[in-house]
């Protein structure tokens, strides 16, 4: 009788999981054996926010398949033959006699596994400020259903009233909503100058804005000095600056890291930035052992280099393929990340995909360009609602490079559709004439994502010579006086407008207007509207009569991320 292969997997959450279903779909015959420190098997950690937030109040949906039912070991065993051990913590591998022991954490009871293939799937765990005052109750993160259940609590009983956010990341924001939402007051601290750092500062800043006008409070370019407190609970923490915030819970979100306890005392090789060194295989140095999710480096299909890419979607991914491997010999490859992400902020959404202005310049694209669009992402009539984004290209060749997209609109699919032009190595040519589905529920005629392929082309041809609301204030700031143009009309001036000096000359007026501008030339000139379309077209009058320096404010009203005058 042939013997069965045993496949063992370490790590009951996402990656795991789908390596072992994934196995067993390719080896019907193989023995395949999850182990799960937590009691819980393959949550939906990335819809713990939304749980606390009351989106939905069964906790069972955050363990659910598709079909409603709840993924225990009885499930993972009538459904899929699959043995899923919970509770249970593997404490050493020995690579030699390939065998891995382990602990049940309720029981105390031990054991031995011997295995033919395994998949390590530990996962990461959450990085903590070292600070005094760690100890007092009332502080958490929130990296497992444990914690989940703890910030539900805190959301039902309803008798917090303060409450910090330690980190203005992806969770960091995503756990405030969930606690203004509460009726919590929530203040948000970042230790570096914006939050979502996977945005560049100017499309951060609209988010940043947008938190606050939901009544959250926002702290940049301070940190956490000391969390403090009386009889060992939290009631007070400290910044760096001195300034003290009371509040009766702090829920710490400043990143993860790589779990690789296990992986490095087995001898396994380590990589760089910390995580589990794998092949396109998802195969680690030793060639009967697979290593996927949080706890691996992949590789920045941009860039070529090593990443640490802790995303819920990417950990799937490379479970599959890990899965497949381990039944079947390697026969399929991970290719690696883009690192594309996207969370919801309230009523807005924020997303990016490849390589930002910074990541790009820090990596060596010296000879990049960039453009800002704000448009709609459907007609007004079907209710169309603003995007701003952000397109990242290298200036010589036209090949996409990074896209990132905020606001209340369609952010998602306009993230989705950037990501597989990087993916295939799109150039802006090759996206001005997509062909796209339009009908006006879905979308403008022409997409807000090609229109900003328009735009970016219309820079590169040099026929739009745009600047940044950045550039913009930067020059106000140091004392330089543009020609401001203001493109609009007088009613839209009326009830919103930057007041930074613009002199207001509508559109239709701007030829019968030539000779308000400035007599010299090469006078700078920057012309906007309230999302520059009409700032656009009276530069090129203003170029046509012969101004020689006019720019457009890129993104107009709507990309301004500072404060207006009315």
């Amino acid at each position: 009788m042939t013997k069965r292969k045993r496949i063992v997997v370490i790590g009951g959450s996402a990656a795991g999981p789908k390596a072992a279903a994934k196995a067993r779909r390719i080896d019907n015959n193989a023995e395949v054996v999850i182990l799960q420190k937590d009691a819980d098997l393959s949550m939906a950690s990335c819809g713990y926010p939304y749980y606390i937030g009351g989106y939905f109040n069964d906790r069972n949906m955050l363990l659910c398949t598709p079909a409603g039912i709840v993924r225990t070991p009885m499930f993972y065993l009538n459904a899929k033959d699959i043995e899923a051990k919970v509770s249970t913590e593997v404490t050493a591998i020995d690579t030699k006699s390939h065998s891995i022991s382990f602990k049940n954490i309720t029981t105390g009871e031990t054991g031995t596994l011997n295995y033919d293939k395994l998949v390590i799937a530990t996962g990461s765990y959450p990085q903590m400020p070292p600070v005094a005052g760690l100890e007092l109750e009332g502080i958490t993160t929130l990296q497992s259903m444990k914690d989940a259940d703890f910030l539900r609590k805190v959301r039902d009983e309803n008798k917090i009233k303060k409450a910090v956010v330690i980190g203005g990341g992806l969770i960091g924001i995503e756990t405030c909503e969930a606690l203004q939402l509460a009726g919590i007051e929530i203040t948000v601290i970042e230790l570096l100058p914006q939050l979502l750092t996977f945005l560049d500062w100017e499309l951060s800043k609209l988010v940043e804005n947008h938190v606050r006008s939901k009544g959250a409070n926002v702290i940049t370019d301070n940190g956490i000095a000391a969390f403090l407190g009386e009889n060992g609970k939290l009631n007070a923490v400290k910044l760096q600056n001195g300034t003290e915030l009371p509040c009766e819970l702090a829920v710490v979100a400043v990143g993860v890291r790589p779990n690789v306890k296990l992986a490095q005392a087995s001898g396994l090789k380590i990589g760089e930035l910390g995580g589990i060194d794998v092949n396109e295989y998802m195969q680690t140095s030793d060639p009967d052992i697979y290593a996927v999710g949080d706890c691996v480096e992949t590789v920045n299909r941009i860039t070529g280099k090593k990443v640490l890419a802790p995303y819920g979607d990417l950990a799937n991914l490379q479970g599959r393929v890990a899965g497949e491997n381990a039944a079947s010999e390697n026969c399929v490859t991970f290719s690696g990340t883009i690192q594309t992400g996207i969370c919801k902020v309230f009523d807005y959404a924020a997303g990016s995909t490849g390589l930002s202005e910074k990541a790009a310049k820090k990596q060596g694209y010296a000879d990049i360009i960039t453009v800002i669009n704000a448009s709609p992402d459907k007609p007004g009539y079907m209710t169309g609602k603003l995007l701003v984004t952000k397109l990242i290209a290298d200036k010589k060749t036209g090949r996409i490079l990074g896209a990132q997209c905020i606001g209340p609109g369609d952010v998602s699919k306009q993230i989705a559709q950037w990501a597989m032009a990087i993916h295939g190595k799109l150039t802006v040519e090759d996206i001005i004439n997509a062909d796209l589905p339009y009908a006006p529920p879905f979308s403008l005629p022409i997409d807000h994502f090609i229109a900003t392929a328009h735009i970016m082309q219309n820079k590169m041809k040099g026929r739009l010579k745009g600047i940044s609301c950045k550039e913009v204030k930067e020059k106000l700031s140091a004392g330089e006086k543009p020609f401001i143009i203001d493109t609009r009309g007088p009613e839209e001036f009326e009830e919103m407008r930057l007041g930074i000096g613009e002199t207001l000359i509508p559109l239709g007026a701007i030829r019968k207007r030539i000779k308000e501008l400035p007599e010299d030339k090469n006078k700078e000139i920057i012309c906007y509207c309230k999302i520059s379309l009409r700032g656009y077209e009276a530069a090129l009058v203003l170029e046509g009569n012969g101004c020689k320096n006019v720019k457009v404010m890129e993104g107009g009203i709507m990309a301004w991320p500072y404060p207006r005058e009315k």
